[in-house]
């Protein structure tokens, strides 16, 4: 009988990202039975971590180097790098067979700096599954997973409510407050808002000027907590960030608004809900700037954000 293959899989960051390599880690589990190791920033860790088709993590702070002679002991028959970076390269130091994920950075350059869309009709999972190919697996149709454990359990002892993720990587792809303000008055539900500690204090600002309605969650609980209060509301707002990929696992309507970002550079909900909303500013020019989102709007009006429809956010 053949042995298993032993397979590294690469995703060193964000919460998104790991998110979506969810479907990978799945199918070389059930497709080949293969032994799943995965590495990642111990930050994000705990995005894996109760996921039963992973058999090992390793988990690093900023270096290849604090596991790599860990790695090179486990004798791989595969590294799958879905990272594709300077770091993740490190790895091939193991000397193992390796296949790497596609980034199409040419093609994204071509969006984002002269409004050229290039970019094939594939989503990023997608393209990661074409990574892993030639063991001759096929994509199982399941989405995303994200498994909780019983202590991400929260009762917040709230019934029938909405949440709104507020946070966001970069100013540009974050509503400004006094948008999020005036989609919260127009909703005729108890809106939770989660978010890290970055969020709070505008967090704070909502709630005061929304009034009771609103419950600042923000800072207050892990990812995985947040996630556990999310999958219990009736729906999801949330700019282009790893809680909407998370949701998208939960198979939740998702409202994600995109500003400095676009769907077209591959990371909108994957599978979605068919009630899902992708809203957003039609026909800018200026869009996308970045495919991560940028410090500030490029052309100082921040039209992308600011001219966001919040009648679109009613049901």
């Amino acid at each position: 009988m053949q042995k298993p293959l032993k397979i590294l899989v690469v995703r060193f960051s964000s919460i998104g990202d790991i998110v979506l390599t969810s479907p990978v880690v799945r199918i070389l589990k059930n497709q080949l039975n293969a032994e799943v190791h995965f590495i990642t920033k111990k930050v994000y860790k705990c995005l894996i971590e109760h996921n039963p088709n992973i058999d090992k993590i390793y988990s690093i702070d900023t270096d290849i180097k604090e596991v790599v002679s860990e790695l090179k002991n486990e004798n791989y028959d595969w590294i799958i790098d879905l990272h594709n970076n300077i770091r993740s390269s490190q790895l091939k130091r193991i000397r193992v067979k390796s296949r790497s994920y596609k980034k199409l950075n040419f093609q994204k350059f071509l969006l984002t700096n002269f409004g050229i869309n290039r970019m094939p009709k594939t989503h990023t999972v997608d393209r990661f599954l074409d990574t892993i190919s030639h063991l001759g697996v096929k994509n199982d149709g399941k989405g995303l997973d994200f498994f909780l454990s019983k202590k991400d359990e929260v009762d917040i002892s709230v019934k029938d409510y909405i949440c709104f993720a507020i946070g966001g990587n970069h100013f540009t792809k974050i509503l400004p407050t006094t948008k999020i303000i005036e989609i919260c008055k127009k909703i005729n539900k108890t809106i939770v808002l989660i978010g890290g500690e970055d969020d709070y204090n505008r967090a704070e600002e909502i709630e005061n000027e929304v009034g009771r309605k609103v419950i600042n969650l923000c800072g207050k609980y892990s990812i995985n907590q947040s996630a556990h209060i999310m999958k219990h509301a009736k729906y999801l707002i949330t700019h282009d960030t790893g809680f909407m990929h998370i949701a998208a696992a939960f198979q939740m309507k998702i409202y994600s608004v995109f500003g400095g970002t676009h769907p077209d550079l591959g990371f909108t909900p994957y599978l979605p809900n068919p009630e899902n909303k992708i809203i957003q500013v039609e026909n800018l020019s200026c869009r996308p700037c970045h495919r991560y989102g940028k410090s500030k709007c490029p052309e100082g009006h921040f039209n992308c954000m600011n001219l966001i429809d919040t009648d679109l956010f009613i049901e």
